[in-house]
């Protein structure tokens, strides 16, 4: 826009130009104000009544304002698109990669899949796993796992989530990881998960799994902390 207004201005202060000039200003000031409206048209949103949210989470009127002032001041847009997603993210993992790990985390807050998070979408996540029963964040972590969301877990998506987690906590964990921990942890798992032994894990089993096993549980809750 400044560069529309050097250009008006310009054209004021300087000897008059052919005509062509002018109709290719209005023409490159159209294409800016028509690409502003639409920019604005997709990007900018607002949430939901507060009410409302405050009815679907476990948080209260005023938890919410300052989780979306919080919100708003790192998305001043409204809605956070997976890049930025993950340098916010990044910031918390300074001394591993954290960007594997956020895109799946990504993909789980975006539940309707548009590439992009709203408020609604991260308050409703963040009610679950910090408030809501183990029923609730059982399910929650399982769409975690559940990458290809084909409503099952195969050993790949879990190593390919438990790999990056191990990839986001970085080369300073204590005691020191062995290259090899990732596997021998999902062989484990996925042999208790996996109980009819045909090679994924249904929600069934992954909530009985869970709940049956208190080192699942505490491994899983541990997992969850890093979100």
């Amino acid at each position: 826009m400044g560069a529309v207004m050097g250009t008006f201005s310009s054209l004021q202060t300087k000897q008059r130009r052919p005509s062509k000039d002018i109709a290719w200003w209005y023409y490159q000031y159209q294409r800016d104000k028509i690409e502003d409206e639409l920019e604005m048209t997709m990007v900018c949103h607002r949430p939901e009544g507060l009410e409302q949210l405050e009815a679907q989470t476990n948080f209260t009127k005023r938890e919410l304002q300052v989780l979306y002032r919080g919100f708003k001041n790192e998305c001043p847009s409204g809605v956070v698109n997976e890049e930025t997603f993950k340098q916010i993210y990044a910031q918390f993992f300074p001394h591993g990669d954290a960007s594997t790990y956020a895109h799946y985390l990504f993909n789980a807050f975006d539940t309707t899949q548009t590439g992009s998070v709203k408020f609604e979408d991260f308050v409703t996540a963040l009610s679950i796993l910090l408030r809501g029963t183990v029923h609730e964040k059982l399910r929650w972590t399982f769409n975690l796992y559940d990458i290809n969301k084909d409503g099952y877990i195969n050993k790949e998506e879990m190593m390919d989530i438990v790999k990056a987690i191990y990839d986001m906590m970085g080369k300073y964990t204590y005691p020191v990881l062995k290259e090899d921990t990732p596997r021998q942890h999902v062989d484990v798992f996925f042999q208790k998960m996996d109980k009819n032994k045909d090679g994924i894990v249904t929600l069934d089993e992954f909530l009985e799994s869970c709940q049956e096993d208190d080192n699942i549980m505490r491994s899983l809750q541990l997992f969850q902390n890093v979100i």
